[in-house]
């Protein structure tokens, strides 16, 4: 589950081991029975403004936080972490008292948990009551119960999943959501239409349905035409991005729209598909399909046989190939 998996990440990243934590490497910055400091927990400043003497068993803040940010420190964290395992690790040498036991769920905006072959969407999430920005892409989740979802939720990303249908998500979706990542999923039109309108998703802002199997174009339209705020779009490869008029046809239904899939809808474009919306009968269940051959290595090129002399009898060879597409 997602709980799971993050309880474990939490302790990948040793909130509580050195150098972060209230151990004894930096127990008196915090102590403010004791320790005469009373700046900002961490800093080890009084209100005199002059440095209190640090103990010869104990570090500095600043010692700490080098050996988080300093590349050759085996306490450093790797390049590619997240914003918000960085922004913890710091927390957790200036401001350790902020995130001890359960105080860590109040603070936690964001939430990545990629490739960790999550399969549930639990109810250990609600505790995370400011959480603002879930990441759940490369998983293998197939459904996702929204009453397990923070209230406070605005992006949602799932890309790269198994999710067939989105009745359990609408029912109690977060209202205020402005990002909602499906990419890489196994949606399908004929029962995912009426899930992606503005009853459930009122401020929604950008929707990702890109690499699923929609088919009804003009249908998809009619639901997605009720997200007021919806500025940015992406459904390329859908089987529906195959028709020709695609793409004049949602930029000319959806006059809001601003960003179809990650190309910016200037004021020359919408003005040229101008009308085609109601052309209903350009939008026809056929497709077009356009394969342009780069290079072909390894075959002979007949062009540099040698050329045969005028009057030669020598035999003439003639080469044909044949290209097989597989769909």
């Amino acid at each position: 589950s997602v709980w799971v998996a993050f309880r474990e990440h939490l302790r990948h990243l040793g909130l509580q081991d050195f150098p972060c934590g209230l151990g004894s490497w930096n127990k008196s910055h915090f102590n403010v029975g004791t320790s005469p400091h009373r700046g900002w927990p961490g800093l080890g400043a009084d209100p005199t403004g002059q440095e209190e003497a640090i103990p010869p068993d104990e570090e500095s803040p600043e010692a700490l936080m080098e050996l988080l940010s300093d590349w050759h420190s085996p306490w450093a964290l790797p390049p590619d972490c997240s914003p918000q395992d960085r922004h913890l690790r710091e927390m957790a040498v200036l401001a350790p008292e902020l995130i001890r036991n359960s105080s860590i769920f109040q603070v936690l905006r964001s939430l990545r948990i990629v490739g960790k072959g999550v399969e549930e969407v639990d109810e250990g999430l609600l505790q995370l009551q400011q959480l603002e920005e879930l990441i759940l892409s490369a998983n293998k989740i197939s459904r996702i119960t929204s009453a397990n979802l923070p209230r406070t939720l605005k992006v949602l990303e799932l890309c790269c999943n198994a999710v067939a249908d989105l009745q359990d998500l609408c029912a109690q979706p977060p209202p205020e959501l402005q990002h909602l990542g499906l990419g890489y999923n196994r949606l399908c039109g004929l029962s995912q239409d009426k899930h992606l309108t503005a009853d459930f998703w009122p401020n929604l802002v950008s929707l990702d349905l890109s690499f699923n199997n929609f088919t009804d174009l003009p249908g998809l339209v009619s639901q997605l035409s009720s997200l007021q705020k919806l500025r940015v779009l992406v459904l390329q490869g859908n089987p529906l991005a195959l028709i020709p008029t695609y793409r004049g046809f949602l930029v000319d239904s959806l006059p809001k729209l601003c960003v179809l899939d990650d190309i910016h809808i200037g004021a020359d474009e919408r003005h040229r598909f101008h009308g085609l919306a109601r052309q209903l009968e350009l939008i026809r269940s056929e497709a077009r399909v356009v394969v342009s051959i780069g290079e072909i290595k390894g075959v002979p090129d007949p062009s540099t046989c040698q050329k045969l002399e005028v009057g030669s009898e020598a035999p003439v060879i003639t080469y044909s190939y044949c290209v097989t597409y597989e769909f």
